[in-house]
């Protein structure tokens, strides 16, 4: 994506491992962010997940899941390495609280994809280039925007009102990680009251050629 102009460069950076469904979706709502913004992440993904664009990674309500898995896998690791950063005091507690929170939400989603009979997937090896606390900030509140536009994306695909209950309750959480992160460096914690609106299939096609 090096020749190409992106919104949000950072999301080009991180690097995730692995080809299985939910990862190659998850690489291409990186992608979206990167190239159009994070506003453009929710459609990309309800597109991806609607189409079934590879096989495998479980179907319907379980496969969604194991998307959200895949993504709170990315959030949690990314906490953890955040960490190892020299971080000043308010924002090492707050790193430390949201990686908790992500840690919760793996442990929540891995369960109830055994209850409901499915196989969780395994987590993807992932990169991030960061080395101060600026960046740490920056990629951090691009990352929990793109976590809150892809459960948004993935919402309108769920079957089971329990499952819909459960990704509504960790996208609200996702939300407010956003825009405490936001207030530290000074930004809107809610810049705009709707997102931007992009036909999925325009930001699906864009995407394709990044996520080969």
């Amino acid at each position: 994506m090096s020749d190409v102009n992106m919104t949000a460069p950072e999301l080009a950076a991180v690097e995730i491992d692995g080809m299985n469904r939910s990862t190659f979706i998850l690489k291409g709502a990186l992608a979206a962010g990167a190239v159009y913004g994070t506003w453009a992440v929710s459609p990309f993904v309800r597109q991806a997940l609607a189409q079934e664009l590879i096989p495998g990674g479980g179907e319907g309500d379980i496969g969604i899941l194991n998307f959200a898995l895949t993504l709170e896998y990315l959030e949690a690791t990314f906490y953890q390495r955040g960490q190892k950063l020299k971080l000043s005091g308010e924002v090492m507690q707050l790193a430390k609280l949201i990686g908790d929170h992500e840690n919760e939400h793996v442990v929540a989603l891995t369960k109830t994809i055994n209850d409901l009979g499915g196989t969780p997937v395994p987590a993807p090896m992932v990169a991030f280039s960061m080395k101060n606390q600026g960046q740490f900030l920056k990629l951090a509140q691009t990352l929990e925007d793109t976590g809150v536009g892809a459960y948004n994306g993935a919402a309108p695909l769920i079957k089971s009102k329990d499952v819909l209950a459960a990704a509504g309750s960790i996208v609200q959480i996702e939300a407010r990680h956003a825009a405490a992160i936001r207030l530290l460096t000074g930004a809107s914690p809610a810049p705009s009251a709707f997102d931007e609106a992009l036909e999925p299939s325009a930001v699906l096609g864009a995407v394709k050629p990044f996520i080969k």
